[in-house]
């Protein structure tokens, strides 16, 4: 099981996976987000023969603020900086599946929210997610990491019946390092794509992505990048919905 961990780890830069971000929202403004991760396509091509011999399955939901109280007094002697990072995934769940007979590996990050704005960390907990998957015996336990910038962020807003998706780079010199480094693994990832599927209590008028596709009822929106693409270029996603009075 190590080595699906260091798998994780290794995915962006390594393995042809696919991401899906899906938000359902309510008339109210609350809705739910979440981050699926799809690594169907790395078990299915070697994936599952790199892990430790032996059928390995596994279906577990880490609800974090639960397990954050759970492991308070280990959380107290981390950094204060660790500790911060930590306390802004409170509102999320983790949800892994893994099934080395099926070929089957997902992850994803989910949060439901009052304000859209409320998911604005969900890249954050992302990208922290594999720090609290299960180990061997299928508990979790807090793994100390250096600190580590964060390239790239998303701030969502909707106001007066506007939705939207604003991705920035937070530190430009660790982005181009990361770019960089994600070169030599282009050929890999060429089928690996980030897709929105964003689901709103009206019908969608307009919206600024020409290449978006919609439901039938015109209240689901759905578009996708490249992710080599999209990682260099995160106003690739931008998005900008007008929704019907």
């Amino acid at each position: 099981m190590k080595k699906l961990f260091f798998l994780l780890a290794l995915v962006f830069i390594t393995a042809s996976c696919q991401f899906t971000e899906t938000m359902v929202m309510n008339e109210d403004g609350s809705g739910t987000m979440s981050v699926e991760v799809n690594l169907n396509e790395m078990m299915a091509f070697g994936g599952a023969a790199m892990m430790d011999s032996g059928v390995v399955k596994v279906d577990t939901i880490i609800y974090i603020k639960q397990y954050l109280e759970e492991k308070k007094d280990s959380i107290s002697k981390l950094s204060k900086s660790e500790q911060e990072k930590l306390k802004k995934l409170e509102n999320f769940n983790i949800h892994m599946k893994m099934n080395s007979e099926t070929s089957e590996m997902t992850y994803d990050i989910s949060t439901k929210f009052k304000n859209i704005s409320e998911a604005n960390d969900m890249l954050s907990a992302l990208e922290r997610a594999e720090n609290l998957m299960p180990n061997k015996d299928g508990n979790t336990e807090i793994k100390k990491e250096e600190d580590s910038p964060e390239v790239i962020g998303v701030n969502y807003s909707f106001k007066n019946g506007i939705f939207k998706r604003d991705a920035f780079i937070k530190d430009e010199k660790e982005h181009q390092k990361q770019v960089d480094s994600m070169k030599s693994a282009e050929a890999f990832m060429g089928s690996s794509n980030y897709m929105l599927n964003y689901t709103f209590p009206k019908k969608i008028k307009k919206t600024s992505n020409p290449e978006a596709t919609f439901s039938e009822d015109k209240k689901t929106l759905s578009v996708q990048a490249p992710f080599t693409e999209y990682f260099k270029n995160p106003d690739l996603l931008d998005l900008e919905v007008e929704l019907e009075k």
